[in-house]
């Protein structure tokens, strides 16, 4: 987690975080907003790569290696220590930040599900060598051990006219993901809508998911729909990009955010409950106009105070599930015909 006790700095806002940049594990979550380019400033981040998730408005991010325009519905990855200015065409942006101290993100295995599925490594895009042969005096702004650090330059950092490897900065459309899913009774894994990880030394259990849920169909009959009702090991910063979360109906707004940690019971407020339990499942059901989002780790998420103490937080979160009735009937027997 970020070791600078300002969790507000220049319109950034730090939700929560955990492990330590030092040792290379954990991650740091952010909200953006801002309505200020960066003209003779520059900046790169020493502990981590950055995962920006785009909420409103268009931001250029002007790279050592190129640019890359991203837009809401886009990420955009800034690997460690890249140095990057940001333009807004739009006149001001808002997102969401997702601070990487651990491995690289990558894509995942897919295993069973063979060579489609997923995103793609053909939709992701790097940019093509750009420079700027520009003397103003640039301020270079570092993040190193969680503490921010500032010097000058007599000339643009900008200034790279050529570059080779795969070390660079990246953007994905998110629009481009293919969604898999159930056709028969029951809920796959939900690592089927993973778009990137970084993976740890325990296969399996990784130390950041990051995990998106778009529009889709739903298929499966006699089962419930919408996300069932769990706990598990992991903990979860949700956000929402577009729309409606299918398992929200009221209250989670884009651009909001909700957390829950490890172990921590949650699902669908009991309004969604309600419809989805006596929804016709012999139908299919197109959930369209939506982009939920999830940084999902395997170690706790430490609410920052300011997050803990904003004004916009939802104290009261816990009541959209205080409506929730059983709906068990034991001598109702439906689904599949058993032996």
């Amino acid at each position: 987690m970020p070791e600078d006790p300002a969790d507000f700095v220049d319109g950034l806002v730090t939700m929560g975080g955990n492990g330590d940049s030092s040792q290379q594990s954990g991650c740091g979550i952010y909200m953006y907003a801002t309505n200020r380019s960066m003209t003779t400033r520059a900046f790169y981040d020493a502990d981590g790569e950055l995962l920006i998730v785009p909420q409103q408005g268009r931001m250029l991010l002007v790279t050592e290696l190129g640019r890359i325009a991203v837009e809401p519905l886009e990420i955009a990855v800034i690997p460690r220590g890249v140095r990057f200015r940001v333009e807004l065409p739009d006149g001001s942006a808002r997102g969401y930040l997702c601070e990487n101290f651990g491995a690289v993100f990558r894509l995942p295995d897919l295993g069973p599900i063979g060579s489609n599925g997923l995103a793609s490594e053909r939709d992701f895009r790097t940019p093509v060598a750009w420079y700027e042969d520009r003397a103003d005096r640039y301020e270079l702004v570092a993040k190193f051990s969680g503490k921010l650090w500032a010097t000058s330059l007599n000339h643009s950092p900008f200034d790279v006219v050529a570059w080779r490897g795969n070390y660079a900065p990246y953007k994905y459309d998110l629009r481009r993901f293919n969604t898999i899913g159930s056709i028969s009774y029951d809920h796959p894994d939900p690592s089927i809508f993973l778009v990137l990880q970084s993976v740890t030394d325990t296969p399996g259990v990784d130390s950041i998911d990051f995990v998106i849920f778009p529009p889709r169909w739903l298929a499966m009959e006699h089962t419930f729909r919408p996300p069932w009702f769990h706990r598990n090991i992991a903990s979860e910063f949700m956000g929402l990009i577009h729309g409606v979360y299918d398992a929200k109906a009221e209250g989670f707004v884009p651009g909001g955010a909700s957390l829950h940690n490890c172990m921590s019971g949650h699902g669908p407020d009991a309004e969604t409950f309600e419809a989805a339990s006596i929804a016709d499942t012999t139908r299919p059901q197109h959930i369209t106009d939506t982009m939920a989002f999830m940084f999902e780790t395997r170690t706790v998420i430490r609410p920052t105070r300011y997050a803990l103490e904003s004004p916009q937080l939802r104290r009261d979160y816990f009541k959209c599930w205080q409506g929730l009735k059983p709906h068990f009937d034991p001598t109702r027997r439906d689904g599949p015909a058993s032996a």
